[in-house]
């Protein structure tokens, strides 16, 4: 349990490994699971969700910070000179798509409204309470019937596409502030970028993203001096506020545009200052590999599919969430949105996208960083010049009630562990 980290819900194999010199057939090391407890052993089950488990998703968010970081300042294959390029931190949000109640750090009233008034269901638009952030009602709509649950959905469903439209808009946008043809762009300058989703309390995604211009050649070359951080500011607001994508037409839903939210935040990562921190690398990477532990369940959604309509009906979510799935379920009955595989991905409220995507020639990548690992056991072990030989096979997974215990109190020990550590580290 120790070598899983206290893994919440480790995998086991039963099996062996035996490594021996390739040149004279000596053993070096021999593993078997014959003498084990039970006759297994357990691997990490290397889940990414905090809510599923905290010690592999820490290790996951760990190397999330390396793939982010190593973009902003080099290392793991990427020239040092990217310091040097212009990056900016961005922020996406999805649109309106109703008043929802909300919590505020400073405990400000919901939705104040002087002199009241009604919804066409009866329902007041303002709401004079005061919700803490831990409280049921933050996220939920003022008034359901009023809420715009299919274009909520269709958001989701199309999100990928409108991302992949604001890049291309990005692309043209700098061309054109540069005076250069589109066409010809990519032979002076390149765009690399990693990105983060986050499910909000309303249930909508929005995106974190670090952007980097760099030389046509990819990380290792300058970009043209035409450009720098305040051009690609300029660029990525106007690429933002003027993209968008047709959604499928339905003589249900009618006509749809999918565009962004009126909130668009970009940062210049340069040492100035956002949320009452530094922008440097380190600071960026922190806070964009804390959201890769999140998933829609802390949002109050599901992290696994739902099969029928009477699945969505009994989840314990609440109404809200609820009514995202069943308005996924029942678009998904539409051949017009056959394509946006809404009934799969009911239980995500429509949205399918990976929680992290990055361009090819940002930085490194969750498989090389597991190499290196891999490669550093192995060479701690002496097994260079070897042939393994290895055979093993799934047994199961999960703890015992008395094995939780033992994780729960490993799991916490290496928290406490870390923290000391980087007590020590700021006080040095």
């Amino acid at each position: 349990m120790k070598a899983t980290g206290g893994c919440e819900n480790p995998v086991y194999l039963a099996g062996y490994t035996t490594v021996q010199r390739a040149e004279t057939g000596e053993i070096l090391r021999h593993y078997s699971t014959e003498n084990e407890p039970g006759g297994r052993m357990p691997v990490r089950c290397r889940n990414r969700r905090e809510r599923r488990c905290a010690p592999c998703s820490h290790l996951h968010a760990g190397d999330t910070y390396q793939i982010v970081r190593a973009g902003l300042s080099g290392g793991k294959g990427v020239h040092d000179s990217v310091q040097y390029h212009p990056r900016v931190l961005v922020t996406l949000t999805a649109p309106g798509f109703g008043p929802v109640h909300r919590a505020t750090d400073r405990g400000e009233v919901c939705r104040p409204r002087r002199n009241g008034g009604l919804c066409p269901h009866g329902l007041p638009v303002g709401c004079p309470h005061r919700h803490a952030a831990n409280s049921p009602a933050p996220g939920r709509p003022l008034c359901p019937a009023c809420y715009d649950y299919v274009g909520h959905v269709l958001w989701h469903a199309l999100a990928g596409r409108l991302w992949a439209r604001f890049c291309d808009g990005l692309k043209r946008c700098l061309a054109s502030m540069a005076g250069v043809p589109r066409s010809r762009l990519g032979g002076q300058l390149r765009l690399s970028f990693a990105k983060v989703a986050e499910y909000q309390k309303r249930g909508a995604v929005h995106f974190h993203a670090v952007i980097r211009a760099d030389g046509p050649d990819g990380p290792n070359a300058a970009p043209p001096p035409w450009i720098d951080t305040d051009f690609l500011e300029n660029a990525v607001h106007s690429s933002a506020a003027t993209g968008y994508v047709q959604a499928p037409f339905s003589s249900a839903t009618g006509e749809r545009k999918i565009v962004w939210g009126e909130q668009i935040d970009v940062h210049s990562i340069r040492g100035e200052h956002f949320t009452g921190e530094i922008v440097t690398p380190d600071a960026v990477a922190a806070y964009i590999s804390k959201y890769i532990t999140k998933s829609v369940s802390d949002a109050g959604g599901l992290d696994q599919r739902v099969h029928t309509y009477e699945e969505i009906a009994y989840a314990p979510v609440n109404p809200h969430i609820r009514a995202l799935m069943a308005t996924c379920w029942r678009l998904g009955a539409l051949p017009e949105f056959e394509s946006l595989r809404l009934r799969p991905w009911a239980h995500t409220l429509g949205y399918r996208g990976h929680a992290l995507t990055k361009s090819r020639r940002y930085s490194t990548t969750y498989g090389e960083l597991r190499d290196v690992r891999a490669r550093y056991v192995s060479e701690s072990i002496g097994a260079s010049d070897t042939l393994t030989d290895a055979a093993w096979r799934y047994v199961g997974s999960g703890h015992t009630p008395g094995e939780e215990e033992i994780a729960r109190a490993v799991s916490h020990g290496l928290r406490v562990a870390r923290e000391s550590y980087r007590e020590r580290v700021t006080d040095e």
